[in-house]
């Protein structure tokens, strides 16, 4: 006890004493005689008891009550299992959805396709019958007058594709004509420029030979002149004979000159006028060809413009028309499979259910109504944070569904979610994480929606030490058990390993065939409550003892014996509280553990409880 909690002992003590002083002196002398030797003797027998509770703390040992319940500690079998609760669904779930768009409505401003006939809930179906029967009337008005446009698209794009295939037509034409014009004038220029037979060679060929006849017809002019100049001089001739001689070798030379003018004429400027006038109309030809080109270019192009629209027009109102007639065949609803029918429930404006029956809207995308297998069902279910690393896809599990619990059914995890469920704005911050677990047969006269417990096998540890549970105490970091050691129970240190819902693994502070209680818990609370009743009665004491110096020394005896109970006991766990779950860290906190047969029953609670992948120890001690 520390030199604080001595003092203040000491100085109650003397208020008391001084109090007492006062009474005494106030009251008959024989009455405080009477309490001088009554106060001693009531402090001697409370020191007695305190010994002994002091004595039981210390030891370890207390008395034995019949009260206590115990248990043979022995080897096993250890199944280490994650079990869970949650509900049935099917395997495989057909959605029957509204896949008509909202092309009607009412009055009221309720938009969607209006229900005409639906199979009464709850009803077995076969693959092909009739499920719903929506109303098509607003899509058989749609459906008359795309028709026409329709038609009227189809001829339009007649039309179109026969003008485009005339626009083909005429700009072939049009660009053999300026080939051809192109071909007449290149053909043009080369005969007039080929040197061995081109229009310019004859023309020139013939100015030479009329060249040559001129100079042949001079000379025969000349002689014939001579020789009447000759025949003059004799006098043979007369002078218009030579007067005529003359005139005709004038005209011959005349007209060589006239011919060696048009030689010269040819070769200087119209051979080079109508070379330029040739080769002027082949680049105009070739001009023309790429014009030609180009405007069929843009007419093919315009056609193929008003083909593309036609086409485009056409096939707009085929799609349509092909929409709406598909629009049409939805609104008969056959089942896609045998099962049992289940309407849908949607939760609309102001909290009211979205009802699904005859008359009703239905909108787009709306679920209307669902077909479940139920030969092939699995368990919908939420794993705690602090057992998901050892839930995997691939565990063997077993299911017992509350309403068939005779019946147990093989399972095989199925998937485990990788983000937790979100849950609502009311839910709590317990993070848990949805688990599909299937059901590996087929079974019979199971319905969506009934409560399955499920246990997922972990591993299973073989000939290893077990309690119950409800045996351990914790305090902190350590874990003790009470054994019964010659007809007294005695607190033992134990190591913990892994642990279920109901037992625990001793590593190491056992032995087979110990013998150890199960409640606890009843020791711990009468070794407190016995040392509260002394550390009370010592203060009494110390009150009513009218020596100050008896009265000090009687409180400071009583107040250190209950100070040594209360450190004992508290030694390792003074704000902590006491705790009888022998599950470790890893294990969820509140998780409901059945006892054995025999053993206290203890308060529920929610999380789940598995076996660590560590001995409980340090900062995996059980919870």
């Amino acid at each position: 006890m520390s030199a604080t909690q001595t003092k203040q002992p000491q100085t109650r003590g003397r208020r008391a004493t001084a109090g007492a002083a006062a009474t005494a002196g106030s009251q008959p002398w024989e009455r405080a005689r009477h309490r001088r030797w009554f106060v001693p003797l009531l402090v001697a027998i409370s020191l007695v008891v305190l010994g002994f509770g002091l004595r039981a703390v210390v030891t370890g040992t207390v008395s034995t009550d019949e009260s206590l319940v115990y248990y043979t500690v022995r080897r096993g079998t250890l199944p280490i299992a994650v079990t869970e609760r949650g509900n049935l669904e099917s395997q495989k779930t057909e959605q029957i959805i509204c896949e008509v768009e909202n092309f009607g409505g009412d009055r009221s401003g309720v938009v969607g396709t209006q229900i005409l006939f639906i199979v009464p809930n709850g009803s077995s179906v076969k693959q092909g019958d009739l499920l719903v029967e929506l109303d098509s009337a607003p899509l058989q008005e749609r459906l008359d007058t795309h028709f026409l446009a329709l038609r009227r698209a189809k001829a339009e794009k007649t039309q179109i594709e026969s003008k485009y295939r005339n626009q083909i037509t005429q700009n072939e034409t049009n660009l053999a004509e300026a080939e051809l014009a192109v071909q007449l004038a290149q053909i043009d220029v080369d005969s007039y420029e080929d040197g061995d037979g081109g229009t310019f060679q004859i023309e020139l060929q013939n100015i030479e030979m009329e060249i040559q006849n001129a100079r042949a017809a001079q000379l025969i002019r000349k002689t014939d002149y001579d020789a009447f100049k000759l025949l003059y001089d004799l006098g043979y001739k007369s002078k218009g004979d030579l007067s005529a001689a003359k005139l005709a070798l004038l005209k011959a030379d005349a007209e060589l000159a006239g011919q060696m003018a048009r030689s010269r004429q040819l070769q200087v400027y119209t051979y080079r006028a109508e070379k330029i006038n040739r080769q002027g109309k082949l680049d105009t030809a070739i001009k023309n060809r790429e014009q030609v080109m180009r405007n069929n270019e843009s007419a093919l192009a315009e056609a193929q413009a008003m083909k593309d629209n036609a086409d485009n027009a056409y096939a707009k109102e085929k799609e349509r028309f092909e929409r709406y007639t598909a629009q049409k065949a939805k609104c008969t609803i056959r089942a896609p499979q045998d099962g049992m029918v289940a309407y849908a429930t949607e939760e609309g404006r102001w909290n009211r259910s979205a009802v699904i029956e005859e008359g009703a809207f239905v909108r787009e995308r709306q679920e209307i109504l669902s077909i479940p297998d139920l030969t092939r069902m699995q368990v919908n279910m939420a794993v705690h944070e602090s057992v998901l690393d050892q839930v995997s896809a691939g565990l063997r599990a077993t299911v017992r569904v509350d309403a068939f619990s005779d019946r147990i059914y093989n399972g095989t995890v199925a998937s485990v979610a990788v983000l937790p469920d979100q849950g609502g704005w009311l839910s709590s911050d317990t993070k848990v994480y949805k688990t599909i677990v299937t059901i590996d047969e087929e079974v019979t006269q199971l319905k969506p929606g009934m409560t399955a417990v499920v246990e997922i096998d972990i591993e299973q540890l073989e000939n290893v030490l077990t309690v119950p549970i409800q045996a351990i105490v914790q305090r902190a970091d350590k874990n003790w058990c009470y054994l019964q050691i010659a007809g007294r129970p005695e607190r033992r240190e134990v190591k913990l390993g892994k642990t279920n819902d109901k037992f625990v693994e001793i590593q190491e502070g056992l032995a087979e065939g110990d013998i150890v209680v199960l409640n606890p818990m009843s020791l711990v609370q009468e070794q407190q409550a016995a040392a509260a009743v002394k550390k009370a009665a010592a203060k009494k004491s110390a009150q009513d003892t009218p020596d100050a110096d008896d009265a000090e020394s009687t409180a400071t005896e009583a107040n250190a014996a209950a100070g040594t109970v209360e450190a004992s006991d508290t030694d390792a766990d003074a704000d902590t509280g006491e705790s009888t779950a022998a599950a470790p860290a890893t294990a969820a906190p509140d998780r409901q553990r059945p006892a054995p047969e025999g053993a206290p029953k203890r308060a529920p609670r929610k999380p789940p409880t598995v076996a660590p992948s560590t001995p409980s120890t340090g900062t995996n001690s059980p919870q």
